[in-house]
């Protein structure tokens, strides 16, 4: 009996003793089966192409078009950036449409009617607005971290490559816009833009005025890049090894005029224009000893950015782009001919003939009937019969080279755009009596506002005449 017990305690031992190999052995077989696994892993990681994100970055700056600025300091065109806002429709969580269409009418300023309506359009990318401003852009980058935040957007799987992806609201930067913030101020003199399309991003041209004739030196240079290592969030660390390129913007135009004297002259001259019933009243100031321009208005104006069918005929400048007979203004410069030659004194008497004189076959009659007047009075009451006796004096030669010599019929400014230069009659026809005469009252002859004003700036220069080019 004792015998078979100790048999039986023996084989017991033996087969606890293969059990627990068994196990070890099994164990050892799992741990070896795991590495075989890991090195598979690494091995697959190593071979297997990866899309590692780069260590570098790179962003870029778009240069804007320069600014027009008055006298005294006020920006009176100015350039704006402008962004888009795109969401793809596809990543909304439609638990939280609502959320968002509420939370980006309240930043963006866009009524939710024509949120919701743009969102129903299509299935996708949609483009939301693409006349954001910097201000509100910066805002929408803000709600649209917050709105990834919040998991307003949700991940999705490519059916193509089956990788999962989330795209939430994009704020890209889309163009620019011309803002005039004084409104109808100085137009049209400082003209109006147009809007052309570069590699899908809006830039802006000039098509009138000051717009135009500056617009390759308003158009901006060149665009700003960086490149370097990137920190965790994607900025790009400044350092020795990043390289920047600064963007160069259009250069600024600084104008001779105030902003406060012009806007002061322009309600004048709309007033004025009220009142006496005229089509159009233009008035120009020049700074004789500087010869800087300091008011340059019409009473016909228009918004550059607002232009109406009603507008048209204000898009010309008239200062420049329309001659006319100067008439009666036209007499001191003849009087002034004739004290440079010595052809008369302002104390010489002419006769009046009591307001009436034939000129050729035509009457010519004054609104003052005098039967003797000075050459001064011939000036002061403006008397058309004593201009053409005194013009007489003057060779045709001489005439036509004296108004030259006040600079009609030439360009008055290189500042200004589409001139309209007028015309002076020929030496031939100034032979004729009749076109002699006209001519010394103003007819016969064509020219522009700004002409007359440089030829004016004789009298206050001391006989020289200001010429700016």
């Amino acid at each position: 009996m004792l015998t078979k017990n100790l048999a039986e305690h023996k084989y017991n031992q033996v087969q606890k003793t293969i059990n627990k190999t068994y196990k070890i052995l099994s164990l050892y077989i799992l741990i070896f089966l795991g590495f075989l696994l890991f090195l598979g892993v690494m091995l697959s990681s190593v071979v297997k192409k990866r899309h590692i994100p780069s260590l570098y970055a790179n962003s870029s700056t778009t240069a804007k078009r320069g600014s027009i600025i008055s006298a005294d300091g006020f920006h009176i065109a100015t350039t704006k950036k402008l962004y888009k806002a795109m969401v793809d429709t596809r990543y909304i969580d439609p638990q939280k449409k609502d959320l968002f269409i509420k939370l980006f009418s309240i930043y963006s300023g866009i009524d939710e009617k024509k949120i919701i309506k743009k969102l129903l359009r299509r299935n996708g990318n949609v483009v939301l607005s693409y006349s954001i401003s910097e201000k509100r852009a910066q805002y929408l980058k803000r709600l649209a971290y917050e709105l990834r935040r919040f998991k307003v957007f949700v991940e999705r799987v490519n059916p193509k490559n089956g990788r999962r992806s989330l795209h939430g609201l994009s704020i890209l930067e889309s163009g620019e816009t011309r803002v005039y913030p004084y409104g109808k101020v100085l137009t049209p003199i400082i003209g109006y833009p147009k809007k052309t399309e570069e590699n899908g991003y809006t830039l802006v041209r000039g098509v009138k005025g000051l717009e135009k004739k500056f617009d390759a030196e308003l158009s901006a240079k060149s665009n700003g890049f960086s490149r370097g290592k990137r920190d965790v969030n994607s900025y790009i660390i400044l350092n020795k090894e990043s390289f920047t390129k600064t963007a160069k913007d259009g250069l600024n135009i600084k104008l001779t005029i105030p902003l406060s004297l012009q806007i002061k002259i322009e309600k004048m001259l709309s007033q004025m224009k009220k009142e006496i019933g005229a089509k159009q009243i233009m008035c120009a100031i020049m700074d004789i000893k500087t010869t800087n321009i300091l008011a340059l208005a019409s009473s016909n104006r228009y918004l550059p950015k607002d232009i109406k069918r009603s507008d048209y005929s204000s898009l010309n400048s008239a200062m420049i782009e329309y001659s006319f007979e100067p008439g009666s203004v036209l007499k001191p410069v003849v009087l002034s001919l004739l004290l440079d030659r010595n052809r008369v004194n302002p104390y010489d008497l002419v006769n009046g003939y009591n307001g009436r004189f034939k000129l050729g076959k035509k009457i010519i009659r004054d609104e003052h009937r005098f039967d003797w007047l000075s050459v001064e009075d011939v000036i002061i009451h403006s008397s058309n019969i004593g201009i053409v006796q005194l013009g007489r004096k003057l060779s045709s030669v001489e005439f036509y080279e004296g108004l030259k010599d006040f600079g009609f019929s030439r360009k008055s400014t290189y500042d200004l755009i589409y001139e309209k230069i007028g015309s002076i009659p020929s030496i031939k026809l100034i032979d004729n009596e009749v076109y002699k005469g006209t001519l010394s009252y103003g007819y016969g002859m064509h020219a522009n506002l700004m002409q007359l004003l440089r030829a004016y700036s004789v009298f206050n220069n001391n006989g020289k005449i200001v010429i700016r080019e």
